[in-house]
């Protein structure tokens, strides 16, 4: 158990919406805070929000947001006695946690340790099998290319090759038959050896039909390990998320406890200290097996604060303080339904093709159970260097129901002007029937609701048919909420518009 430490001012090692989101928790807590920014960020949100802001580099990432020496010499240049990582850039970077440890400064994350082991595909399968963890079938890792075809004529077809040190879809392939195996295997290799450094791979079998649900877990250093419930993650296109949940439709109260409790031992069997998501894959009879453990904070997040009202960020802080978090009991009864959409700047017509550009106009969508984590304003530049997300909108309602009328009305209402962005792509998913009844898996956006089926944006009279039947149907729920419908009587006056409307939508 650590002693109680006082952090004084923090600085946030990235950018965007989720520097501007550790911002104003700090904010919160009276915590003043230091912002990086590299050339192309001089105009940036989070530069403009926080006390203080450094320039460490020019635009590229390898330059800037990556080099572990310049942000910790701002660090020490501007008394910052602690710093947040958020996702992504060196936030799994067992390296830099160690540097950081190693100034005397206050890493807002997990160990080194933990860090390096859950970020090791094969270290993470060893620490948690020794907790009984269930694990997809699968070879060892770094095994020669005849060893891993023996192993996949093994462990039998379809399977997934996967970069040991790998993440975000990167040297992973499907493989559905053993004639493909050679080709993917080498392509893996190479993706792995670029993003990575490291060309190892290991197999797995492929769950068809699989949910990709995640645990987020909360552990502090007086030995108090918890999990916050579920989050329901298989709207995913490359390996890459599009829309999280939280509850899932698919994870009854049993599953919930059995499901929360893996986490837990996973997390666990590193002696994992802040918050960390165990991300798993769960088949149609509700069998479920580790996959692996994000040692950071998650891009969806939110959804998991609003049905459970803990501010994840602040109790990041306060267990890096050495103190107790706040809740100290995992929680199985989440409150109401969440939703969150990433918004990004890609054309979903063109196979989510990204776009750069100056965002001209920018109206987000505001009102009850409705947050928009962003880190853009009109004006913003958006260039190639960086991801290509905008905004995650996140709606919350009593129940699903709710929360999905809420998104759709925020979709509706957000505008945004000069570059191409997926919206289109999630209205037609909000009102697939497929998704409305929760019947979805992690292939469901390929081979069920892909926009390749739009393979032109729609024309002049699809869109005045769309608009016609959006009239009208918005006219006619104003007419019914006036009027006293006798039982058994059904109104279907424009019923043929609005049936196209759906159809189109589907």
């Amino acid at each position: 158990m650590r002693e109680q430490t006082k952090i004084n001012k923090v600085l946030i090692a990235n950018r965007g919406e989720i520097a501007v989101r550790i911002i104003r928790a700090c904010r919160d807590l009276g915590i003043p805070t230091v912002a990086i920014y590299s050339d192309a960020d001089r105009a940036a949100l989070h530069v403009r929000y926080a006390d203080e802001a450094i320039h460490i580099g020019p635009s590229a990432p390898r330059d800037s947001y990556l080099r572990k020496d310049k942000i910790i010499a701002a660090a020490r240049k501007t008394g910052a006695d602690a710093i947040h990582p958020g996702y992504g850039f060196l936030a799994e970077n067992a390296e830099f946690a160690q540097q950081v440890a190693d100034e005397g400064l206050i890493f807002i994350g997990p160990s080194p340790s933990a860090i390096a082991t859950m970020g090791d595909k094969h270290a993470a399968r060893v620490a948690v099998r020794r907790y009984n963890v269930p694990l997809i079938p699968g070879s060892e890792a770094g095994l020669s290319d005849d060893d891993l075809m023996a192993a996949a004529r093994k462990i039998g077809f379809p399977l997934v090759i996967k970069a040991v040190a790998g993440g975000g879809g990167k040297g992973m392939r499907a493989v559905h038959n053993e004639a493909n195996f050679k080709e993917a295997l080498a392509t893996a290799r190479r993706e792995a050896e670029s993003a990575f450094g490291n060309g190892d791979v290991y197999l797995e079998k492929l769950l068809v039909g699989a949910r990709h649900i995640e645990f987020q877990i909360l552990a502090d250093t007086h030995g108090n390990t918890i999990h916050l419930g579920e989050r329901e993650c298989s709207i995913q296109r490359r390996h890459q998320k599009l829309v999280e949940e939280a509850p899932s439709v698919f994870v009854d109260d049993d599953l919930r406890q059995r499901m929360g409790q893996m986490a837990i031992a996973a997390a666990q069997s590193v002696n994992y200290v802040n918050a960390g998501t165990i991300e798993c894959l769960v088949d149609e009879d509700k069998n479920f097996y580790f996959l692996e453990m994000n040692t950071r904070l998650q891009v969806e997040h939110p959804v998991t604060e609003l049905v459970t009202g803990i501010d994840l960020v602040k109790e990041q802080i306060r267990i890096a303080r050495g103190r107790r978090m706040g809740p100290t009991e995992s929680f199985l009864q989440p409150k109401a339904w969440a939703i969150e959409c990433r918004i990004n700047a890609e054309d979903p017509y063109t196979n989510f093709m990204p776009s750069v550009g100056k965002i001209n106009t920018l109206i987000t969508p505001t009102g009850p159970g409705v947050r928009v984590d962003s880190g853009v304003y009109s004006g913003y530049e958006i260039t190639p260097h960086y991801d290509s997300m905008i905004a995650k909108l996140i709606c919350w309602g009593e129940d699903r129901g709710e929360a999905m009328l809420r998104m759709r009305r925020a979709l509706e209402e957000y505008t945004i002007m000069g570059v191409k962005h997926n919206i289109p792509f999630h209205v037609n998913l909000l009102n697939s029937f497929s998704f409305i009844a929760g019947k979805i898996d992690t292939n469901f956006v390929e081979q069920r609701f892909s926009m390749d089926t739009y393979e032109n944006a729609p024309t002049d009279e699809d869109l005045e048919a769309a608009a016609i039947a959006v009239t009208l149907y918005a006219h006619r729920k104003r007419q019914l909420a006036t009027q006293v419908v006798q039982p058994g009587k059904r109104d279907t006056s424009n019923w043929k518009w609005y049936t196209r409307y759906e159809r189109m939508n589907r």
